[in-house]
């Protein structure tokens, strides 16, 4: 997730409105940004997509090498973990769970094109229409690397539903996906020494957190950890 910044004498202008499953997903244009906005939740725009970056550079500096690592990125939000990953050819397969159709729809052939479709057309992206808690408890793939941008933070949940991701039982869901030395990252508006701790006694080892400065306030963060050899 990202801080919102715009032109303070821009009013934002709605692109398209949904309503799913989980509720009211809108895009809106704010100035010169996009923005998603979930049950009237400020969620993510595009005005910086520094700390998306990191999660994935971070996630694969933490594999130490390892030969075409395959990715699971948990939420495709603006775009920028995805665009990030295809970036780099030294991933292998990138999947990203995403359970909102029309965040998938603005990136398919919407206004958030502009950043993904370079993405989108990459032959190792595949995406997956699913909720991620779901998707990892149920799964048969595995990965390398689990990317996790679906909230702002584990105390900071978008979706009430989203809290038991950052359990024991569900970092357990989220170790069954990952390969033996795999590395989980998660992005999060503050740092978490309760998460951090909560890492440790999932069963995960070389737990630390990478700092992302940011203009004002507490920096983001990112909390790495990896699933025992």
């Amino acid at each position: 997730m990202t801080t919102s910044a715009s032109a303070p004498d821009s009013r934002p202008v709605v692109l398209d409105r949904r309503d799913g499953p989980y509720g009211e997903v809108v895009l809106r244009r704010h100035g010169g940004l996009l923005q998603i906005i979930a049950n009237g939740c400020f969620l993510m725009d595009t005005s910086d997509g520094r700390s998306e970056r990191l999660l994935v550079d971070a996630a694969f500096r933490a594999l130490d090498g390892r030969s075409e690592p395959a990715v699971l990125i948990g939420g495709l939000g603006v775009g920028f973990s995805l665009a990030r990953a295809a970036q780099d050819p030294r991933w292998g397969r990138i999947t990203v769970v995403e359970r909102e159709t029309a965040v998938v729809d603005w990136h398919r052939d919407g206004p958030l094109s502009a950043i993904s479709a370079r993405a989108f057309a990459d032959p190792r992206t595949v995406i997956v229409e699913s909720d991620l808690v779901a998707y990892v408890n149920e799964t048969s793939d595995t990965f390398d690397a689990l990317c996790l941008d679906i909230d702002n933070g584990p105390g900071w949940t978008v979706d009430k539903a989203n809290e038991g991701l950052y359990s024991l039982a569900g970092l357990a869901g989220c170790a069954r996906v990952l390969r033996p030395g795999g590395v989980l990252a998660v992005w999060s508006a503050q740092p978490s020494a309760e998460f951090e701790g909560t890492l440790w006694n999932a069963g995960f080892q070389r737990v630390r957190t990478e700092e992302i400065p940011v203009a004002r306030g507490v920096p983001d963060v990112v909390h790495l950890a990896v699933r025992p050899g």
